[in-house]
C-alpha cells in the first residue's frame, strides 16, 4: 500500500512538473504587439505580476505570481522598464527581469521647467522610444491615463531611470503618477487657514512659487506672500505668469506694455490664481504652498543673487526695488 501511494506522489509530482515546464514555455496571450512596464524599487513580486496584467499580458496575475515564486528567482529581478513583444513566453519573461536585459539610462525632469521643456529632454533621451512624440497636451494626458487635466505642472521633477528601447510614455506615466502622490501628500499637510480651495489650487500657486525664486530657503516666505495677497485679494502680480501667458512672443524682455496688457495669466490685472499650472513644481514647493511661512509681507523684490528681499508696505517695497534693481542705495 505505502508503495503504490509512494508510486502515485511520484507520478502526480511528474505531471506537475510537465503542466509547469509547458506552460512556462508557452508563449503568452498580449492585447497588442508590445507590452510595457516600470517596475521601481521595492515593488512586491505579487504586484509585478498584476502590473504585466494590467498592462496587457491575458494571464492570471496570481499565476504570473507563483511562476516567479516558485522559479526561486523572484528575489532577482531588478527595477527598470520592461517590454515584451508577441512570442515572449512566462520564462523569457522572467528571464529579461533577472537579467536586467539592457544597460540602465537615466533622464532627469527639472523643477521649473514646463511641460514643453520636459518633452524635449524626453525626446532627446538616449534609448528612449518617442511614443509620445506626435502627441498633443491633450492627447498626451489622456495617453497617461488622467483625460481633462491639463499638462502643464502634472509631472514630478525627479531622475527617472528606464532601459534601452521602452517608451517616453513609461516614463511619464510614472513621473504623472508621482506628482499626484506628492500632491496628495502635501495637500494633507495644508495648514488651517489657507486660502487655498482644493489641491488644484495647490499645484497651480507651487508653480508660481517654483518660478518666483531660486533660493530653496525663501520659497516659505514666497508663498507667505502670496497667500497673504489671496486672503486679501490682492492681484498676485508675479513677472513668471506673466511671461507664461506670453509663450513665444516673450522675447527675454518683460516690458511695461506687456504688464499692462489684459490675460488669463496676467495676475497684475487679474486677482487669484492663474487658470493653471505655469511650470512643474518640486517637492518642497508644492509644501510651501500648502504651508507657507507665517509673514507679514505683502511684497517681495529680488536682490540679483536669487534671493528677494521681503517688505510689509509700498513704501518699504519701493525703496526695496530702488535700491536692489535701480542702484540706487539710501
Amino acid at each position: 500500500m505505502l508503495v503504490r501511494l509512494f508510486v502515485l506522489v511520484v507520478a502526480l509530482a511528474a505531471a506537475a512538473a510537465g503542466a509547469v515546464s509547458w506552460w512556462v514555455q508557452r508563449p503568452l496571450v498580449l492585447t497588442r504587439d508590445t507590452v510595457e512596464i516600470s517596475i521601481e524599487p521595492g515593488t512586491s513580486v505579487r504586484d509585478i505580476a498584476r502590473l504585466w496584467h494590467e498592462a496587457g499580458v491575458e494571464e492570471d496575475p496570481a499565476l504570473l505570481y507563483q511562476w516567479f515564486r516558485w522559479s526561486g528567482d523572484s528575489r532577482r529581478i531588478r527595477a527598470g522598464s520592461y517590454e515584451i513583444a508577441r512570442g515572449a513566453t512566462p520564462r523569457s519573461l522572467l528571464e529579461k527581469m533577472v537579467r536586467g536585459e539592457s544597460q540602465m539610462q537615466a533622464v532627469r525632469i527639472i523643477d521649473g521647467w514646463t511641460v514643453k521643456q520636459m518633452r524635449a529632454a524626453l525626446a532627446a533621451a538616449p534609448g528612449l522610444k518617442p511614443a509620445t512624440a506626435g502627441l498633443t497636451d491633450v492627447q498626451l494626458m489622456a495617453a497617461v491615463g488622467a483625460p481633462g487635466q491639463t499638462a502643464e505642472g502634472r509631472f514630478y521633477p525627479d531622475t527617472y531611470l528606464y532601459t534601452d528601447g521602452v517608451s517616453d510614455l513609461q516614463v511619464l506615466k510614472r513621473a504623472h503618477a508621482a506628482l499626484e502622490h506628492h500632491l496628495a501628500a502635501a495637500w494633507a499637510e495644508r495648514a488651517a487657514d489657507t486660502p487655498l480651495k482644493s489641491p488644484d489650487d495647490a499645484l497651480t500657486l507651487a508653480s508660481v512659487v517654483e518660478k518666483e525664486t531660486g533660493v530653496a530657503s525663501d520659497l516659505g516666505k514666497v508663498a507667505g506672500v502670496f497667500s497673504n495677497r489671496l486672503r486679501l485679494g490682492m492681484p498676485l502680480q508675479s513677472d513668471p505668469t506673466v511671461i507664461y501667458g506670453l509663450g513665444e512672443a516673450f522675447d527675454g524682455n518683460l516690458r511695461k506694455s506687456d504688464l499692462q496688457r489684459d490675460s488669463p495669466y496676467n495676475s497684475y490685472t487679474r486677482a487669484g490664481l492663474p487658470p493653471t499650472p505655469i511650470a512643474l513644481p518640486g517637492r518642497e514647493a508644492l509644501l510651501a504652498a500648502v504651508h507657507p511661512e507665517a509673514t507679514k509681507a505683502l511684497y517681495f523684490v529680488s536682490r540679483g543673487d536669487g534671493s528677494s528681499q521681503f517688505s510689509e508696505t509700498l513704501d518699504a517695497h519701493n525703496r526695496a526695488v530702488n535700491q536692489y534693481q535701480r542702484g540706487q542705495h539710501p
